[in-house]
């Protein structure tokens, strides 16, 4: 079997991802602001965003479950290659009336990085950010909101006990054990 792709993009591959959704309209015009650009295709409940830059395909399904923050997902990410090309991001999500949380110089996952944070209607957290240095010492820093309930919990992992690492994230607050997932537990 050596069958062509009949949809044509620069990159050798790209990511997919395929979102639920409580109301396609109002994901359309947040992805819309955050992309850059209008869906390559919509339909009854549907829409697809087709983009180069960065090279992703992202479908929106409409659904009437839960969406968001209910499902297993911490945070997604379009990593770009300069503070510059954040604060543009960031620049546009503000002019499309959306609330930003920028973070500059901010120590998270071993690496020292500027970013902008916004989530979708469906509490789906995005950040656009630039790794400005790739051996930071730390895993969150006590200035930066990434992730400070998750240092137990990488702790038990890199020992192998996976169980203790379930817990030690439920203790954490489970989903919502980031700060940078934009709301913190209750």
């Amino acid at each position: 079997m050596n069958a062509s792709s009949e949809v044509q993009f620069e990159t050798d591959s790209r990511v997919h991802m395929g979102l639920a959704v409580r109301n396609v309209e109002k994901s359309i015009a947040f992805y819309t602001s955050l992309l850059g650009q209008p869906p390559t295709k919509t339909r009854p409940g549907y829409a697809k965003f087709e983009t180069a830059e960065p090279p992703m395909n992202l479908s929106l399904n409409q659904v009437d479950g839960q969406t968001g923050q209910n499902n297993p997902v911490a945070h997604f990410g379009i990593q770009v290659k300069s503070s510059e090309a954040v604060r543009l991001v960031a620049d546009r999500i503000q002019q499309a009336g959306l609330e930003t949380r920028m973070e500059e110089n901010v120590t998270c996952c071993y690496a020292v990085q500027d970013k902008a944070w916004v989530s979708d209607p469906d509490g789906n957290n995005w950040e656009v950010y630039v790794v400005l240095d790739n051996d930071g010492q730390q895993h969150a820093s006590n200035g930066s909101s990434c992730c400070p309930g998750i240092p137990s919990v990488m702790q038990a992992v890199e020992q192998g006990d996976l169980p203790a690492a379930q817990n030690a994230f439920q203790e954490a607050g489970g989903m919502t054990a980031c700060s940078c997932l934009g709301t913190a537990a209750n």
